[in-house]
Parts: structure tokens; C-alpha cells; sequence
């Protein structure tokens, strides 16, 4: 079984020293050592971000154009950093990234890998809710992305028990099926066609629009978008509907697929009016459903080589502060599914949530060598 582990990048609220911008995204982890990327690009990714911004000398206020190139930047750099990680063993493991940025009314979106974004709006005939996805999954079917990927000699394609699954391997070896075209990390298929550059989407506000899901590829998987948006807007507040969602991507994993293992299932919500939900305490301004056994202190991870940010799904404001109380309405946070278990093994067969089939034969040698 191949570990998969979810980190949420908590909403930053004031993003480059503004309070009406907020940072935010899920990163799915996969591989022996995802959880330790997954960790280390939410952790490093705002940085990168902020960084790459003031590389610009433009400041927030750019055209989408720069957005873009400060996005791919960042993600470039980012991908850089886990590469000569002194400790860090990405050569097989690796972890996806959907971040989207709201700066006043425009979203700046960035991806890797097949997490998404989906904005729920409020149609103008009946009032009711649509579902318009902001992002594209990169998988290794999609006609491009198998282009660069065979081009560079990475070969692509399903399993018998699994045609539904495309991934991408070695081309000398079935291994290390991989169920995405674009990830940070697995360095193993760097050179065969797997890139860590982004897809960007620049997406300008109108009122009618009302929130944002950021979720991992364990809800998409089994919900549409629609019923996504229709989970999120007929919560009971604001503060239950990423459990919500999260509950209702389990009962159909449940049903559709009885025999597979549940895949990790990470949702943030992102209300774009920025109100407060009088229901909650407002110095919880998020839900954390599943115990994450990765956010204790790990013997095996690398001090970090640079300031990071210290998020674990809580948002970092003081508590009772006013951007605490602004934020606890507006995101909601939740990750849930199987736990965590960090143990390695080849031997567990193949299961439909699996973004690795197996390790290269020469993986250990590379990554000592």
C-alpha cells in the first residue's frame, strides 16, 4: 500500500501584509515519504509565494500575467528545494498542490496533480446554486499531458483491474505507476515527462459568486461537482460544511466501491464574503475530524534549512484577534479518511485509491546514491 497523507494549508489571511488576502490549499501526499512532502510544501509554499513576489518588485498589485509567472516560480522553487533536501528522500514520493489565492475580488489559482477547485455560484434565473470548476486534474490521459510525457520516453497506461486508472511509468520498468501527470517530488519521473510547473487560472468575482472547495482527489473521485456545491450550501453553517462534505465522499466511497480502502479526503472551504458565522466560537475557526498522526513530531524529518510556516490546520492568529474572528466564518477546514499508517509495504496489493503501484527496482540505490 502506498501512503497517502493530506496536508491543509490554513487560510492566510493578510497575505503580503494585506487583510483582504488569503492564501489557501490541499496537498496530497503519496509514496513512502508523502507525508513528509505533502508537510514540507505546506510549510514552505506561502514563503515561496511571498518570495517570488517580491522577486516581481510589482507588489500584490499585478496583472494576472505576473500572477502567473510568480505561481510558477514559486512552484519551480519549491520543487527545487525538495530536490536538494538534504534528508528529504522524494525520489519516489511526492504530493499534489491546488492554492488559490483571493486578492480582493480576483482568485489566483495554481495546480499540480489532481486536487481541485470549485466555485459555487448562485444562478441567476432560480437563484440556485452552480458548481464551475476552476481547475483542471492532470492526470496522465488528458492529451497533453500523455504527449510530453511519451515524448520524453515516460510511458502511459491502465492496469487490467483498474482501466479507469491511467498512470505513468518508467520506461524500463513497470513501476513506479503514477496516477498524475504534474507533482512536486518523484524525481524518479522527472526526466520521463512528469513536471512540477503549474497550470494557472485567474478567475475575476462577481456577487453571485458565494465560496471556493479546495479538495483532494478521495472526494472528486466519488462526487461531482454539483453535488459538492449542493453539500457545501445547504450546510447548517458555515463551520460544518467541509465535514459535511467529507462525510458524504465516505458514505459513497462506502457504496460505489465496498471492497477498496477509502481514500484521504481533505476540504477546504473558502466563503468569499469574509462573514462571520455567529454559531461557532470564534476562537475555532476550524473543523479537524480525523486524527492526524503525522503532525507529531517526526524522528526521521529533517530540521527545516529556512523559516517555514508552522500550520496544522488551525489558522495562526492570536486568539480573539480581529482577523481570527473575521476568518473563523469564512474557512472551513476538514481532513478525514484512513489513517495515517507510515509503514511501507510492496506486498499489499494494488488498491483503487493508490497514487503508486510500486518502487522502482533501483529506487534505494538512487536515493543513497
Amino acid at each position: 500500500m502506498v501512503v497517502t497523507v493530506l496536508e491543509c494549508l490554513s487560510p492566510w489571511q493578510g497575505f503580503g501584509g494585506e487583510e483582504d488576502v488569503v492564501l489557501c490549499g490541499v496537498f496530497d501526499g503519496h509514496g513512502p515519504h508523502g507525508h513528509l512532502v505533502a508537510r514540507r510544501v505546506r510549510d514552505a509554499m506561502p514563503l515561496k509565494l511571498m518570495s517570488a513576489v517580491r522577486a516581481s518588485k510589482a507588489g500584490l498589485d499585478m496583472p494576472a500575467a505576473a500572477w502567473r509567472k510568480a505561481f510558477a516560480r514559486a512552484y519551480k522553487t519549491m520543487d527545487k528545494d525538495l530536490r536538494s533536501h538534504a534528508t528529504l528522500d522524494c525520489f519516489c514520493s511526492g504530493s499534489t498542490a491546488v492554492t488559490v489565492l483571493k486578492l480582493g475580488s480576483d482568485l489566483y489559482m495554481a495546480n499540480i496533480g489532481d486536487s481541485r477547485a470549485v466555485l459555487g455560484s448562485r444562478d441567476g434565473g432560480d437563484g440556485g446554486m452552480v458548481a464551475l470548476q476552476l481547475t483542471i486534474d492532470l492526470k496522465p490521459d488528458v492529451p497533453s499531458e500523455a504527449e510530453r510525457i511519451k515524448k520524453c520516453r515516460g510511458r502511459v497506461f491502465a492496469l487490467q483491474d483498474e482501466p479507469e486508472v491511467p498512470r505513468v511509468w518508467l520506461p524500463f520498468d513497470d513501476a513506479p505507476g503514477l496516477a498524475m501527470a504534474r507533482a512536486f517530488g518523484d524525481f524518479c519521473l522527472k526526466d520521463y515527462g512528469v513536471i512540477s510547473v503549474p497550470e494557472f487560472f485567474h478567475w475575476s468575482l462577481t456577487e453571485k459568486d458565494q465560496f471556493v472547495i479546495l479538495a483532494s482527489d478521495g472526494v472528486w473521485d466519488v462526487l461531482s461537482n454539483q453535488e459538492a456545491v449542493d453539500i457545501v450550501s445547504s450546510s447548517p453553517s458555515r463551520s460544518k460544511a467541509a465535514r459535511s462534505l467529507v462525510e458524504a465522499a465516505t458514505r459513497e466511497w462506502k457504496t460505489k466501491y465496498p471492497t477498496s480502502k477509502i481514500d484521504d479526503c481533505a476540504v477546504v472551504c473558502l466563503y468569499l464574503d469574509g462573514k462571520m458565522d455567529h454559531e461557532r466560537d470564534s476562537t475555532a475557526s476550524m473543523d479537524n475530524m480525523s486524527l492526524d498522526e503525522g503532525s507529531a513530531a517526526d524522528p526521521n524529518e529533517a530540521q527545516e534549512q529556512e523559516p517555514a510556516l508552522t500550520r496544522n490546520f488551525t489558522v495562526r492568529t492570536v486568539a480573539g484577534s480581529a482577523h481570527e474572528k473575521a476568518l473563523s466564518g469564512a474557512v472551513d477546514v476538514v481532513v478525514a479518511g484512513a489513517a495515517h499508517d507510515q509503514s511501507w509495504s510492496g506486498l499489499d496489493g494494488v488498491t483503487r485509491v493508490n497514487s503508486l503501484v510500486q518502487l522502482p527496482r533501483f529506487s534505494d540505490e538512487k536515493a543513497i546514491g
